[in-house]
């Protein structure tokens, strides 16, 4: 939490009441609604208060309902009474907390009921289409916005432009790779005009330093694996445990204790590999696949983490771990293929035919992905 500037008035008051000269923290203010066209980005790894941060937005919201017509003039501008709040989530992150009910503002140890102002959308459009039938609606708080496609950027700032509306994007900016998001997250950056920044623990058993990234890893045998670099980008994790190894686990972790194998890898070979594919030699990322799938110990991706991890010095032998995790080899092709662009669709579905990756995992994560393909249409003798 900042420390705020001394305002000599407060610094006499508290001498008053018997305090000695303090350092003086901004405390969590209550939500100004009569401000017109804010977009408020809440940010912060998983488990830092985010959504919390949209339930007290919501309760703040009950109380000034019960104020007079004078404040009512003060918080609405073209018909949009910014004191009435629409919670939205979206379509995929939707069942994450299957017990509680659906119109649930859910959070963790906690949830706020929003009745016929909350609902779940699939993308910008669903948005859009969703403040036209509610322009009464001053305050949109639009969960994990960062999950939609980057032209909800555009749409929030229009409409709060032309009626004052605020939005409240309480996201991830950084995935766990530590990177910006995605494009959706950086038009965020662009078009916000506030900024609440909120950490966390490090979940790590042994620390408790201040936390900033969303960590990634996948629990096998018992053992903690972390996430490849080239993990997917979008998988949906719960709030509970998952032990099926192609589940993975989020938490929030420090530098230290953010494990994050395979970058050099990627870019030192995987991705030439997928440049060399392009440009129609898919032979050597084809054995590359085939070593990671069936010999990993042959692997190049192997050699390059060993190097790394255990010949180096400090070794750092968990992150060794992340081999024993399930579709490594789909991983890596659906990352040429969605993020890189590197593999055409063809190609996609020739290697996963050829050498009888798992087309189902394939399926459901490039559709999660925004990159969806049908394995059906596929004429290996075309």
């Amino acid at each position: 939490m900042a420390e705020s500037k001394r305002n000599p008035e407060t610094e006499r008051f508290l001498k008053s009441l018997g305090f000695p000269v303090v350092n003086v923290h901004n405390s969590n203010n209550h939500h100004d609604f009569t401000r017109p066209s804010r977009r408020i980005l809440v940010i912060g790894p998983m488990g830092s208060g985010k959504t919390e941060f949209s339930a007290r937005v919501w309760r703040d919201s009950r109380i000034a309902l019960t104020k007079s017509e004078e404040v009512a003039d003060l918080t609405t501008t073209d018909g949009a009474d910014r004191r009435r709040v629409f919670f939205v989530r979206s379509a995929m992150d939707a069942a994450r907390f299957p017990e509680y009910p659906e119109d649930a503002l859910a959070y963790r140890g906690g949830y706020e009921r929003c009745g016929g102002n909350i609902a779940a959308i699939n993308d910008s459009f669903e948005l859009e289409e969703l403040i036209e039938k509610n322009l009464e609606v001053g305050t949109w708080i639009i969960d994990e916005a960062s999950f939609y496609d980057e032209r909800i950027a555009y749409v929030v700032n229009r409409y709060s432009e032309q009626y004052g509306m605020n939005f409240i994007f309480p996201t991830l900016i950084l995935n766990f790779r530590r990177d910006i998001f995605n494009a959706a997250a950086r038009f965020l950056l662009n078009v916000s005009t506030d900024v609440f920044t909120l950490t966390a623990y490090c979940e790590h058993n042994d620390c408790i330093a201040d936390s900033f990234y969303t960590y990634r890893y996948y629990i096998v045998d018992g053992k903690e694996c972390p996430a490849l670099y080239f993990d997917p980008l979008i998988v949906i994790g719960g709030d509970t445990v998952k032990y099926n190894p192609i589940e993975p686990n989020y938490c929030t972790r420090c530098d230290e204790h953010h494990y994050l194998p395979g970058k050099d890898y990627t870019f030192l070979v995987l991705k030439p590999l997928g440049e060399e594919a392009s440009k129609g030699n898919i032979d050597p990322l084809k054995q590359e696949l085939y070593s990671i799938k069936n010999e990993i110990e042959r692997s190049r991706l192997y050699q390059v983490l060993k190097e790394v991890f255990l010949d180096a010095e400090p070794s750092l032998p968990i992150c060794m771990n992340s081999l024993r995790v399930p579709c490594i080899a789909e991983k890596a092709l659906m990352y040429l293929f969605a993020e890189e662009n590197l593999l055409a669709e063809d190609q996609l579905k020739r290697l996963a035919e050829e050498l009888e990756l798992n087309i189902d995992y394939i399926s459901k994560t490039l559709e999660a992905n925004r990159r969806p393909v049908n394995f059906e249409q596929l004429d290996l003798f075309g």
